[in-house]
């Protein structure tokens, strides 16, 4: 048990993953896997992440957003920016205050309750 721990801790750090504390238990989503965004929006103003869990988001570019965390974390929303330096591809997921945006397009209902896990807020 403790080889195959120390091993998984392993691959974890050389693989450049780290577990990060979490910042809710539960989210919504659009579906069981939240792997369908639930909306479009447009970033109001800039945002410089403070780690490796959230993403940078600057003025006027559009994020799809893919969950939106409940409870204690419900200030934060997961998503990926379209921007134009990325052209017609998305950059990475990561979080990022839902105060900065403003949805426009309802892509899906946000209504499928899901616990997060410790995925949800490692950084890759």
């Amino acid at each position: 048990m403790y080889r195959s721990l120390l091993g998984l801790f392993f691959c974890m750090m050389v693989g450049g993953n780290r577990i990060m504390p979490k910042l809710a238990d539960r989210k919504l989503c659009a579906d069981e896997e939240c792997s369908h965004p639930i909306s479009m929006a447009v970033a109001q103003s800039d945002y410089t992440p403070p780690d490796c869990r959230f993403i940078p988001v600057r003025r006027g570019q559009t994020l799809y957003i893919f969950s939106k965390l409940k409870g204690r974390g419900r200030l934060f929303w997961l998503g990926s920016v379209q921007g134009d330096e990325y052209g017609e591809y998305t950059t990475k997921l990561g979080y990022f205050p839902s105060s900065i945006v403003q949805e426009e397009h309802y892509l899906m209902p946000g209504k499928v309750e899901v616990r997060t896990d410790q995925w949800d807020f490692m950084c890759h």
